[in-house]
């Protein structure tokens, strides 16, 4: 009957990652002779993932971008002149958003300018931040 309350606590007070643990580790029984500090440390561990990974969700739902790019995706084998190191520094913990710079991008039609900077958006999201993003018609 403890256990119910402490789960039903849990979810009232918004720490379902933690619920979700304390849940399956009430369900497994024996854990291998964990500590209290080790089995604690899953609880605060799953929270943070959980946490984390409604955050990402939220982000991605409000960008409204239809598209799954990545820049682990880029492809540098199709000719369109894109600057490897000019993009790895880009994506790498999305500086230039800390920087409050922004991003333009220009080139023929169909080069995939449009995937690019979806594909920086998505990252930046990632990274923590919110994104927006306009096509300039």
């Amino acid at each position: 009957m403890l256990n119910q309350q402490t789960l039903h606590k849990l979810y009232v007070m918004r720490l379902n990652g933690m619920a979700d643990a304390f849940r399956q580790q009430w369900e497994q029984g024996d854990l291998g002779g964990l500590s209290f500090e080790e089995r604690f440390g899953m609880w605060v561990d799953r929270q943070w993932s959980w946490k984390e990974d409604r955050a990402l969700a939220r982000r991605l739902r409000n960008w409204r971008l239809n598209s799954n790019a990545a820049v682990e995706d880029i492809d540098y084998q199709t000719p369109r002149g894109l600057d490897r190191a000019l993009m790895r520094s880009l994506a790498a913990e999305s500086e230039w958003v800390k920087q409050h710079l922004n991003i333009f991008l220009i080139g023929a039609t169909g080069v995939g300018k449009s995937w690019l900077a979806a594909a920086l958006a998505h990252k930046a999201c990632r990274d923590g931040y919110t994104v927006y993003y306009a096509r300039a018609g």
